[in-house]
């Protein structure tokens, strides 16, 4: 899911380029056959001249080539060549203009400019990565990375993600017995994350069964394993049940969507969904989550990194960014508060503090305001006199 997100933003700049491409050349071809049709303009009118010269019997008198020579100057004035010329290569050549931009924009040749200095944690990059091995089901990689970075083995998690990775090979294969197996395990915990993932594994095997033309067997299947499910879908099962009566013509059946070879892809995806969930993984791709984070925020810090060093000043140097870098929601998973007094990001140090008047500042501010804890002060939104004491941490 997350190498797509990283893959459409990439797209979505190549769209920007083809399109910026297209309309360049389709102004250039615009104004070659403006030429063309010009220079043919020009080019019939002097062989009409050509012709009327040749068409003269005998000597010719130079006030008859004057004559023929005046009119071709007219005629030529009236085409005005250079006029129609010059509209059609304007509009290409601001078109033109534009390309170098966009493309410098997209493929800007040193990103290095918006790269900080900071102290990384190579272990737990080292961590990050052999996870987004494991979760691909890259065990070897996973395993050659520990080994050669001198980390810890993770038994737990490569044995987690190696079981997900089996029933996923299995259903590639229309195998659904291993995710049969591991629903039917974890039933009561899917059941209290209000999951029906059990139900919808077997409305997969039962559609293979129908479309196998077994009758008999897609009812006793239906008896035996849909029946349990049918105090809280009554409807779906209804539906799938009516599915039988098409035996033999199910395209023609008035449910065919529920027969969809779409609904295997979306078993593998709300299987991942619910098995990262029961092991205490997240679904998202850290990796790959933070590379199309970094994708998406990029040019808005490398546009800051060239006003700073146009301004000389110091990028390395800040502290915090002085513009915000807008993610879309995709990248949003905690809410975070500034303080509206010392327009500072709320911290672990420095938490959201709601007071009395239900008006919140940082802990830092509310401090500093109340003289270190020692007197009550001045809400700066409301009259309300408060206290260090009435303040509360809030937790998002």
């Amino acid at each position: 899911m997350e190498l797509s997100t990283v893959k459409d933003a990439f797209e979505q700049q190549l769209s920007t380029v083809k399109d910026t491409f297209e309309r360049v050349a389709k102004k250039q071809k615009l104004s070659s056959s403006k030429s063309q049709e010009v220079i043919d303009q020009v080019s019939h009118e002097i062989e009409q001249a050509l012709a009327n010269i040749k068409s003269v019997q005998g000597p010719m008198s130079p006030v008859d080539q004057k004559s023929i020579l005046t009119e071709l100057k007219d005629r030529l004035n009236a085409i005005s060549p250079l006029s129609q010329l010059e509209g059609s290569l304007k509009e290409l050549n601001i078109d033109l203009s534009k390309y170098p931009k966009v493309l410098e924009k997209t493929f800007n040749p040193d990103i290095s400019k918006s790269y900080r200095n900071f102290d990384f944690d190579f272990h737990i990059v080292n961590q990050i990565i052999r996870s987004h091995f494991y979760r691909q089901g890259l065990f070897d990689l996973g395993d050659c990375l520990i080994h050669e970075a001198g980390e810890p083995e993770a038994t737990a998690l490569r044995s987690q993600f190696l079981e997900l990775h089996k029933i996923l090979d299995a259903i590639k294969v229309k195998n659904l017995e291993p995710a049969l197996k591991w629903a039917s395990t974890n039933r009561e915990k899917l059941q209290l994350n209000g999951s029906n993932l059990e139900l919808k594994i077997h409305h997969l095997q039962f559609a293979e069964i129908l479309k196998g033309g077994n009758r008999a067997a897609a009812l006793n299947y239906a008896r035996k394993f849909l029946s349990p499910f049918a105090s809280l879908h009554m409807k779906e099962i209804q539906k799938l049940i009516v599915c039988i009566c098409w035996m033999g013509k199910l395209e023609s059946n008035p449910h065919s969507m529920l027969l969809a070879p779409t609904h295997w892809v979306k078993l593998s995806e709300e299987l991942t969904w619910d098995f990262c969930n029961l092991v205490g993984q997240s679904y998202g791709n850290p990796l790959s989550l933070t590379i199309a984070a970094g994708i998406e925020g990029l040019p808005t810090l490398l546009k800051l990194a060239n006003v700073m060093a146009a301004k000389r000043q110091e990028w390395q140097a800040m502290k915090q960014l002085p513009v915000p870098v807008e993610l879309g929601k995709e990248y949003q998973f905690h809410s975070i508060f500034v303080c509206p007094v010392s327009r500072e990001q709320g911290s672990e140090d420095n938490p959201p503090m709601l007071m009395p008047c239900l008006h919140v500042l940082c802990k830092q501010s509310i401090t500093k305001m109340s003289k270190g804890s020692s007197r009550t002060f001045k809400c700066p939104y409301c009259p309300t006199q408060v206290s260090f004491a009435q303040c509360r941490q809030l937790y998002f």
